[in-house]
């Protein structure tokens, strides 16, 4: 579950490359893109991540086609490193969708109408608590009794409770993979080289 204040990017189309920009591909590490985060349009001051009643947000709020272009994973890190635990949109990238499963990162697709009514919310009192419970798959903002459901498919859903990723699910099938592995183990070719 993410509870959080929202931020409302208020913008559709946004691929990866203004995500991340490129001059930011260069670090090895996977911390310290959220310094990246937006950089181009966070030289705007009214850029929304720079205005004071947004900071601390954990919920971005964006239009529809978010995360389209490149597969840049990077794109992924620099939201949750910068704070955001989910992003609502009306319609995301695939390759964008999938690795924000990976990684952890909520995607909940909402109609433009809904998600249109959640910015007008957030834009009364930018203060409003908005939950996004990934177990229940709703999105509500209880003190204005609003909620929507939102699909989800159950592996990802599983996932996302658990806190697993590519590792974690593997791990979860070691017994097996063990038992597998001595099942069929190659034979010895220890002694059987010819001279």
């Amino acid at each position: 579950m993410v509870e959080g204040r929202a931020l409302p990017l208020g913008r559709a189309d946004v691929d990866t490359d203004q995500i991340i920009p490129s001059e930011w591909l260069k670090r090895v590490e996977r911390t310290g893109f959220g310094r990246g985060l937006f950089s181009e349009w966070r030289d705007d001051p009214d850029f929304v991540l720079n205005r004071p009643e947004h900071a601390g947000a954990t919920i971005l709020v964006a239009g529809a086609r978010f995360g389209t272009g490149s597969s840049r994973e990077h794109a992924v890190w620099a939201l949750m490193d910068y704070g955001f635990q989910a992003v609502i949109a009306p319609s995301f990238g695939d390759i964008f969708r999938n690795n924000s499963s990976k990684q952890g990162l909520v995607i909940v697709e909402l109609d433009t109408a809904s998600v249109d009514e959640l910015n007008a919310l957030i834009g009364e009192d930018p203060s409003r608590l908005v939950v996004v419970d990934v177990e229940t798959r709703r999105v509500e903002v209880p003190d204005a009794d609003w909620q929507r459901a939102f699909q989800l498919d159950d592996a990802t859903r599983e996932r996302l409770v658990n806190g697993w990723d590519d590792i974690g699910l593997t791990l979860r099938r070691e017994d097996e993979i063990s038992a597998y592995e001595v099942r069929h183990a190659s034979p010895s070719w220890a002694g059987r080289v010819r001279a």
